[in-house]
This record gives C-alpha cells, sequence and structure tokens, in this order.
C-alpha cells in the first residue's frame, strides 16, 4: 500500500524525512489521502519552515525505516479525526518548529539522539540508514 510522507531536499545527498515530537518520541507521519498530505505540507510552509515534498511510497518500506531509526510511523486515514492534543498535531503541525536547517552539521551535545543516550554516529546505523535510504530511493 503507498502512503504519503513529506520529505526535505528529496533525491539529494541531504535528504531528510518530516517527523514530530510526541510525547517523547520521534514520529513520521504517513498519510493515506494525498490531499491530507498536501494541506499538512501548506500549513508547514505557511509557518515559513522549508516546503517538503509529498512523495508516495511503499507503507512497509516507511515502517521498516521507522523501526530501524528508532521512530514511530503514524498513520493518517482518510477522514481521520483526532482524539487528544497529540494527535491534533497529526492534522496540524505545532506553532513552533525545531530549527534544523543545519541537521547534518549540528555538534555532537546538540545531537537529540546523544542528548537521549542513542549514539547516531555508529557506523553500523548510519550504514543501515544509508541502505534503507537506497531502498527508498529505489521506490521513487
Amino acid at each position: 500500500m503507498l502512503v504519503h510522507v513529506l520529505l526535505y531536499d528529496a533525491g539529494q545527498d541531504s535528504e531528510g524525512i518530516h517527523s514530530l515530537e510526541l510525547s517523547g518520541q520521534t514520529v513520521v507521519l504517513m498519510f493515506e489521502n494525498r490531499d491530507d498530505a498536501d494541506r499538512y505540507a501548506g500549513l508547514l510552509e505557511a509557518q515559513d519552515f522549508p516546503t517538503p515534498t509529498v512523495e508516495a511510497l511503499d507503507r512497509e518500506e516507511i515502517e521498516l525505516f521507522c523501526r530501524e531509526a528508532g521512530y514511530e510511523a503514524r498513520f493518517v486515514s482518510d477522514g481521520f479525526v483526532p482524539k487528544s492534543e497529540d494527535e491534533r498535531l497529526m492534522l496540524r503541525p505545532p506553532s513552533a518548529n525545531r530549527d534544523v536547517a543545519n541537521w547534518q552539521e549540528q555538534e555532537p551535545e546538540q545531537d537529540p539522539d546523544r542528548a537521549q543516550g542513542r549514539d547516531s554516529k555508529d557506523e553500523s546505523s548510519i550504514q543501515d540508514l544509508d541502505d534503507v535510504r537506497r531502498r527508498l530511493e529505489g521506490l521513487l
């Protein structure tokens, strides 16, 4: 099944996927409906966030990527109605965004994974992420 995700710098070495911090967990949204993903991207742009590209990718590949990266994948179904404040952020971005313009150039002490006790620079993790990125690129 194809889902729609929001990517930054799609196809580039600096490619990244849009995520949210919900209750201390990094969450990647997978939209069933392209219009919902486009609307969310427009809301991000209206908040002066870099404009993401909406890409249709295989749901299983995104879920695998999220598991390997320590993220949570959340499916936003067509007609989704939020039941909590956290779920409301799945339809409307938060009013404050984290500055990630230089996410690859951050100092180690600013790395959120390291702050949580995970070493994001671990060689095997980097190789795993590169492998997942190649598989995702192959889907495009």
